[in-house]
């Protein structure tokens, strides 16, 4: 029920025309659409504790949502606010910030984001070098986050950032003096990147100081399990694009799909798809439990599930034929978005080495 709810839903508000307009916006999302999705039907809230303003629902049923999200390229800060910025606080142990910035998120009122990376481009703690120096009771914050989600446009920004006791986690609030945030050009036009430059900024530490890394490790592995599911959602809607053509296109006084070739790639793609599947809803259900299987589970899904949705993306293009390299097909939308979601939160090589790692190899 939720999941035909979502596509309902989804398929009016997110038609292709309108994935068209907004990517061309500097907001890059629908506000009016963004105040449905939690007014009515409680999407933001979802899985946020009912304690904080949420409905207490699982990362099962928010992997519904993603994967839908997924399958209509939805250009909105949900992936941003919802995936890293409510995960950072729900674990981040800091009750007293989750009273007071949790209820925003889940009635839509707050879009937020986790800025991790920097000039480096990597998802690790050693590349932290944004430094939070003690203000009083507050700090401030001095340095450049890179390619951060939605950075430009989120009302709160939680920050990893350097202190004497390690990384931390802080809270910028989107005007705060000091802070200047800028848009990027990005390939994947449906998703929104920013820099954020901070120049003794003033800040709010969330949890406790020099351990917020621990937080962020836990959010990168939500994060990429969560992206998995948005990938196999964009990859089996390339697979229904290529199947729908494939039995409508006459070649040769033939339906395309009637030839071997054609059989062949929409076969391949299917059992790509398929085995994507499974990774993802096993990480989606380590993630749902925090099980201790949930780095291993979260690094296999987000390393497969970005090599078959790019690989399905490029073949739906070949399958489509000449037309599916113009501008005016969705099929190179799907393409940008599957590779900017391989390269989001470390490309498969990455997630590879750190199964490895976790894995005792």
């Amino acid at each position: 029920m939720l999941r035909r709810t979502v596509r309902s839903f989804l398929e009016q508000k997110s038609s292709e025309i309108e994935v068209r307009r907004l990517m061309n916006t500097s907001s890059g999302y629908d506000g009016v659409v963004w105040s449905q999705m939690a007014n009515e039907l409680g999407l933001q809230g979802l899985a946020i504790p009912e304690e904080f303003g949420g409905s207490g629902y699982s990362f099962r049923e928010l992997s519904i949502v993603l994967e839908e999200m997924g399958r209509v390229l939805l250009v909105s800060p949900f992936f941003s606010t919802v995936v890293l910025a409510a995960n950072t606080l729900i674990h981040s142990g800091d009750d007293a910030a989750k009273r007071e910035l949790l209820p925003g998120i889940a009635s839509g009122e707050t879009t937020a984001t986790l800025a991790v990376t920097e000039a480096d481009g990597r998802w690790e703690e050693s590349s932290i070098r944004v430094s939070a120096v003690a203000r009083g009771e507050d700090y401030e914050l001095s340095g450049t986050k890179h390619h951060v989600l939605d950075g430009h446009t989120a009302q709160l920004v939680l920050v990893a950032a350097r202190t004497d006791a390690g990384v931390g986690i802080f809270s910028v609030v989107g005007d705060a003096p000091g802070l200047m945030r800028t848009p990027l050009s990005t390939m994947d036009q449906t998703r929104k990147l920013g820099r954020l430059d901070f120049s003794a900024t003033p800040a709010r530490l969330v949890g406790q100081d020099g351990h917020g890394w621990k937080t962020v490790e836990r959010v990168l592995q939500l994060a990429a399990a969560g992206l998995a599911v948005e990938q196999v959602g964009g990859a089996q809607k390339c697979l229904e694009i290529s199947v729908d053509y494939a039995k409508s296109r006459l070649q040769f006084g033939r339906l395309i799909g009637s030839f071997q070739a054609v059989k062949h790639k929409c076969a391949d793609m299917l059992v790509q798809i398929e085995l994507a599947k499974t990774a993802a809803q096993y990480a989606a259900n380590c993630a749902a439990t925090l099980d201790p299987d949930l780095p291993i589970a979260a690094n296999m899904a987000k390393s497969y599930c970005s090599t078959a949705y790019f690989n399905v993306a490029a073949e739906t293009i070949q399958v489509l034929g000449g037309i599916g390299f113009t501008w005016e097909h969705p099929a190179h939308l799907y393409f940008k978005r599957a590779k900017s979601s391989e390269l989001m939160f470390g490309n498969p090589h990455h997630h590879r080495r750190q199964l490895l790692h976790h894995i005792g190899i």
